[in-house]
């Protein structure tokens, strides 16, 4: 298995696909998401740390995307399923690709 040489925070992630960033937090915000291994934590000495994904951590939150937006009720029912709160849905509703 090849190694990781790089990765892209979910920030660089955003603005590279046009995706918006709370959508991919909110996605980024369960590791059973993306594939294991795929999405790491980068100690920056914050607590928060920063999120990042590898190329194949991208593909797999395209996928996912892809795939929750041919349910049935969509992005906004992957959200509530989430427990975002109603403000944050309406936010992320307001700015996300159809």
């Amino acid at each position: 298995m090849a190694r990781v040489m790089h990765v892209h925070t979910i920030d660089e992630v955003a603005r590279r696909t046009g995706e918006n960033l709370e959508l991919i937090e909110v996605v980024c915000g369960t590791s059973d998401n993306i594939d294991y291994g795929e999405m790491i934590w980068v100690d920056n000495g914050t607590e928060e740390g920063i999120k990042a994904l590898t190329d194949r951590g991208i593909e797999c939150l395209h996928e996912l995307l892809a795939d929750i937006r041919t349910w049935h009720g969509g992005i906004r029912d992957f959200l509530r399923d989430e427990q975002c709160e109603p403000d944050v849905i309406e936010r992320i509703m307001a700015d996300v690709k159809n």
